[in-house]
């Protein structure tokens, strides 16, 4: 009988299942499609190819799963163990070449998310993490991920995908943070937790986000040591406004900043 892999094991044929698709696509010049009627949110055949070649092997690896993903929706949802998929997180990097995005894969467990990976097949680095574990493989070799001392805002550096996520009432609240803190900078996607967890930044500020685009990356800064929650601290699950630090005094010092912003 063929082994089954245990759950940490599956994320790296995941990811494997995932490159195969996606990078015969990356530089490619293969067309972008638009999901708005207004607006411009671009989807690539390579996402949808990828979250069915990770579809299928959940199907057939673990069954009894459930599957929440970008392209295709629910399946299953109400299994103890949901597997929430983001193909390719950062679509507007990869159609213009840059490889800052990444496939993220995350496992809830009751609602709670407690496994996940970022795969990034064009440099070769996967991040991932339990809750209480974080670790790289890549070209730096294999390490364990812990995050950074960083327990002031004039200290630290914060990113964000883009300050358009933002309504006009968040904007102003980041503007204050982003003014106040030693360094920020913008277009790093999943890529920004990763560093979070890596303790080379110290928070990711962001608004407007989906299940899929931030539960594989929880367990990852969890389990380097910082926190993720909603901007009124509660779970990120969910997605919608969400603030991940490095340093739990931070988190708390962002929070009461984020927290006055109406809802």
């Amino acid at each position: 009988m063929p082994h089954k892999p245990s759950l940490p094991e599956f994320l790296d044929k995941l990811a494997d299942a995932a490159e195969k698709v996606t990078m015969p696509h990356f530089r490619s010049g293969h067309s972008v499609e638009n999901k708005l009627a207004e607006g411009f949110d671009p989807v690539t055949i390579a996402d949808r190819k990828a979250e069915k070649a990770m579809r299928a092997l959940i199907n057939s690896q673990y069954p009894d799963h459930g599957i929440l993903g970008e392209e295709y929706g629910t399946e299953n949802e109400d299994a103890e163990k949901v597997w929430v998929l983001d193909p390719i997180d950062g679509t507007r990097a990869f159609i213009t070449g840059l490889p800052t995005w990444g496939t993220l894969i995350g496992l809830t467990v009751s609602g709670v998310p407690s496994l996940g990976m970022m795969a990034q097949p064009y440099v070769g680095e996967r991040y991932a993490g339990d809750r209480t574990s974080a670790w790289y493989t890549g070209p730096l070799g294999n390490r364990t991920l812990k995050t950074r001392a960083c327990s002031d805002i004039t200290n630290a550096t914060i990113f964000t995908t883009t300050p358009a996520l933002f309504t006009k009432a968040e904007r102003v609240v980041y503007d204050e943070i982003e003014a106040e803190a030693q360094l920020a900078r913008y277009g790093t996607d999943c890529y920004g937790y990763c560093m979070v967890a890596a303790g080379l930044a110290d928070a990711v500020i962001e608004s407007g986000l989906q299940a899929y685009d931030i539960v594989a990356l929880v367990p990852i800064i969890e389990g380097a040591g910082g926190v993720v929650t909603s901007w009124t601290g509660g779970s990120p699950a969910n997605g919608g406004r969400v603030l991940a630090s490095g340093d739990p005094e931070l988190h708390e010092a962002l929070l009461s900043r984020l927290a006055q912003v109406p809802a």
